[in-house]
């Protein structure tokens, strides 16, 4: 699963899993662009590491929701590393965890919009490209919560739902051009976004996956560089589960 010669945004970079995936990648050989939109100093210590081992990395700002800002970000990727055959889209878009009961239409209407207009921005920017060069690979990061709601975690559903029909929507009108769409689907992963989960949560989906611990970020990277490489040419349209197991399809 090598990546020599290939150029990937990942969007989210400068933390948790963006950052694991943007470290990786580079590790097999790609050039990768860090997105980030308010962490600089965590993108520039990601690229730093990344220059560190050898690889080649270069933080962009851009916020994902604006189209003209991803318009700037691809030109601005290619113009440093050249046409982009990969793009993770894996900018986390903020919500509250409430009862549906106790939810804003605002915060359920930007949680769904933002995700939306995240993945619709980027692949505009970048799949024209794909599409002329007829390679590519788009994967986004969706939820084990897409299929599995839980309490509080409404909004969160809902968008990510809506993310892999638009995954499944772009494999099937992008194959015939070579380009392909697949969804990875984390379970419950240590990182700063679930960082407010009570331990004893946890714990107890530690002990209910069949692996009996809760995922890392590195973990969701694997699959991550499985489908950027030329090691997945014949998958596309997927939603794969990296959970441990605690979801089987």
């Amino acid at each position: 699963m090598e990546l020599e010669g290939k150029v990937a945004l990942v969007t989210g970079a400068s933390r948790g899993i963006g950052a694991a995936t943007a470290k990786l990648l580079a590790a097999r050989g790609a050039a990768v662009v860090v997105n980030y939109l308010q962490s600089e100093k965590a993108a520039r210590e990601v690229v730093a590491a990344i220059g560190a081992e050898g690889g080649r990395a270069l933080a962009i700002k851009a916020d994902v929701r604006e189209r003209e800002q991803v318009d700037e970000m691809a030109k601005a990727a290619e113009k440093a590393f050249g046409p982009l055959n990969v793009l993770v889209i894996n900018a986390s878009i903020g919500f509250p965890v409430k009862p549906f009961l106790e939810y804003p239409w605002d915060a359920f209407e930007a949680k769904l919009l933002g995700e939306m207009k995240a993945a619709f921005n980027c692949c505009k920017a970048v799949v024209p490209g794909m599409v002329a060069r007829k390679s590519g690979s788009v994967i986004a990061i969706s939820s084990g919560l897409s299929r599995h709601p839980g309490q509080g975690f409404c909004a969160h559903s809902s968008a990510k739902s809506a993310l892999d029909a638009f995954i499944k929507s772009l494999a099937l009108e992008l194959g015939p051009s070579g380009v392909r769409a697949n969804a990875v689907a984390p379970g419950l992963t240590l990182t700063d976004a679930t960082s407010f989960l009570p331990a004893e949560a946890k714990e107890a989906s530690a002990r209910a996956t069949p692996l009996k611990r809760n995922g890392l970020p590195e973990d969701i990277a694997g699959a991550v560089l499985f489908l950027a490489s030329d090691a997945s040419r014949f998958v596309t349209g997927q939603y794969i589960p990296v959970s441990g197991g605690i979801m089987m399809l």
